[in-house]
C-alpha cells in the first residue's frame, strides 16, 4: 500500500501541469455585463445592469480588435509564426477561458489510471510489479472502435459550426466596409456637387453646410457602433464623444432616441436635403442611406440570431461526452507506457485542441465585439472631415464662387 500511495501521488502531479498551464489568470478587475433582455435588441437608454464576474474569454475580446497594416502582415507571414505560436499557447486566451473542461477530462483520465491499478495492477517505480489491490473490481475499458466511427461525424459538426461562425464575422466585416466605402462616397459626392450652377455661394455657409454632413455621418457609425456593444463597455464612451462632437441639441436628441442609429440617418438625411443642389444629385447621394439601413438591418439580423441554438447544444454535448469518455477507450492502446501515464497528458491535449476548435467558433459567433468597430468609426470621422475640408479645391477662381 505505501507503494501505491506513493504511485497515487505521483500521477496526481503528473496530471496538475496538463491542466495548470491553461488555467485562467485573473481579470483586473469584474467588470459589468448588460442584464439579458426579452426583445431582441435593446432600445431606449441603457437600462440597470447586472454586476457580473467577467469570464477571461469574455473580457479578452477586447483585446482582438486588431487593424492590421503592413507591419502586421510583415510579422503574420513569417517563418518564424511556428515557433512563436508554440512558445504562446500557454497564453492564449482561448486555452485560457478552457481550463474548467481540460481539467475535468484529465482529471477523468487520472481517474481511470488510479482506478485500473487498483483493480488490475501496477507496477512500482522501481520496476516491479505489484498484483491487483482489489481484484473483484472490473476493469474500467471501453473498445477504441466506437471512437473512430464517431470521429469523422464529430469532424463534421465542428466543421460546420466553425464554417458557420466564420461566415457571421465575415458577413458582419463586410458590413462594416460597406459602411468605410459609402461613407467616403456620400462626403465626396457631397463635397463635389455642393451649389447650383450659376449661382453665388458663401464660403462660410459652405463650410457649414458640408460640416453638418461629415459630422452626421460620423454620428451614424458611432450610433451603429454603440448599438451593437454591450452597454457597460460602450456607453459612457459614446456618450462622452457625441456631446463633443455634435452640437448640444442634436447631441441630447441623439442620446435619448430609442434607435439610435435610426436618429442618426435621420439627421443626416435632414443635412444632405438642405444641401444646395439638383435634386437628382440629392437622389443619387440618398443612395448611400438606403445601404446603411441594409447594414444596420443586417448587423442587427446577426447579433439577434445566433446559429440555431439546438445544433449548438447538440455540438457540446457530443463533443464533451466524447472527449469524457476518451480515457477508457485510450487505457489500452497506451499500455506501452508505464502504467498507461501518458494517457493522461495525451487526454490533455486532445481536450485543448478540440475543445479550442469549439471555443473558436463561440467566440466567431458574435462578431461585434471583436471587430475594430471603434477604429472604423474614428476613420470614418477622420477621412469624412478631410473629404469636405477640399470644397472649392480643382477649380479656378470664377467656379469656386458658385461651388
Amino acid at each position: 500500500m505505501p507503494a501505491f500511495s506513493r504511485l497515487a501521488a505521483l500521477f496526481l502531479l503528473a496530471s496538475s501541469p496538463s491542466t495548470n498551464a491553461f488555467a485562467p489568470s485573473s481579470l483586473p478587475h469584474a467588470t459589468k455585463i448588460a442584464a439579458p433582455s426579452t426583445s431582441a435588441l435593446e432600445m431606449g437608454p441603457p437600462k440597470a445592469d447586472v454586476a457580473l464576474a467577467e469570464t477571461y474569454g469574455e473580457g479578452s475580446r477586447k483585446y482582438r480588435r486588431t487593424v492590421y497594416t503592413h507591419n502586421e502582415w510583415v510579422k503574420h507571414r513569417s517563418s518564424d509564426r511556428f515557433f512563436g505560436n508554440l512558445s504562446t499557447m500557454v497564453n492564449s486566451g482561448v486555452y485560457k477561458s478552457l481550463a474548467k473542461e481540460v481539467l475535468a477530462t484529465t482529471a477523468v483520465a487520472t481517474f481511470v489510471v488510479l482506478y485500473n491499478a487498483v483493480a488490475g495492477g501496477y507496477t512500482d517505480l522501481e520496476g516491479a510489479q505489484h498484483a491487483a489491490i482489489l481484484s473483484a473490481l472490473p476493469s474500467l475499458v471501453l473498445p477504441l472502435t466506437p471512437f473512430t466511427l464517431l470521429s469523422p461525424s464529430l469532424g463534421l459538426l465542428l466543421v460546420f459550426r466553425t464554417n458557420s461562425s466564420y461566415g457571421r464575422w465575415d458577413e458582419a466585416r463586410k458590413f462594416w466596409g460597406l459602411n468605410i466605402n459609402h461613407t467616403r462616397d456620400l462626403n465626396r459626392m457631397a463635397t463635389a456637387w455642393y451649389g447650383h450652377d450659376g449661382q453665388y455661394v458663401d464660403p462660410e455657409k459652405r463650410a457649414k453646410d458640408l460640416q453638418a454632413v461629415s459630422l452626421c455621418t460620423w454620428a451614424f457609425v458611432r450610433s451603429m457602433k454603440r448599438h451593437l456593444s454591450p452597454p457597460a463597455e460602450d456607453e459612457d464612451a459614446y456618450q462622452e464623444e457625441i456631446r463633443a462632437r455634435l452640437p448640444p441639441a442634436q447631441a441630447e436628441a441623439l442620446s435619448n432616441a430609442a434607435h439610435r442609429p435610426n436618429r442618426a440617418l435621420y439627421d443626416l438625411s435632414v443635412a444632405i436635403d438642405k444641401l444646395p443642389m439638383h435634386f437628382m444629385r440629392k437622389n443619387e447621394i440618398n443612395k448611400n442611406l438606403s445601404i446603411f439601413e441594409d447594414t444596420l438591418g443586417g448587423c442587427e439580423r446577426l447579433l439577434s440570431s445566433p446559429v440555431p441554438l439546438f445544433y449548438t447544444r447538440h455540438t457540446a454535448r457530443f463533443l464533451s461526452t466524447w472527449l469524457l469518455l476518451l480515457p477508457f477507450a485510450l487505457y489500452e492502446p497506451f499500455k506501452g507506457s508505464w502504467n498507461h501515464v501518458a494517457m493522461i497528458p495525451a487526454t490533455a491535449l486532445t481536450s485543448v485542441f478540440l475543445f479550442g476548435i469549439d471555443e473558436l467558433s463561440t467566440q466567431l459567433e458574435e462578431p461585434f465585439t471583436i471587430l475594430p468597430m471603434q477604429g472604423f468609426c474614428d476613420k470614418i470621422g477622420m477621412w469624412c472631415d478631410e473629404i469636405v475640408s477640399w470644397r472649392g479645391q480643382g477649380l479656378d477662381k470664377e467656379q469656386q464662387q458658385y461651388y
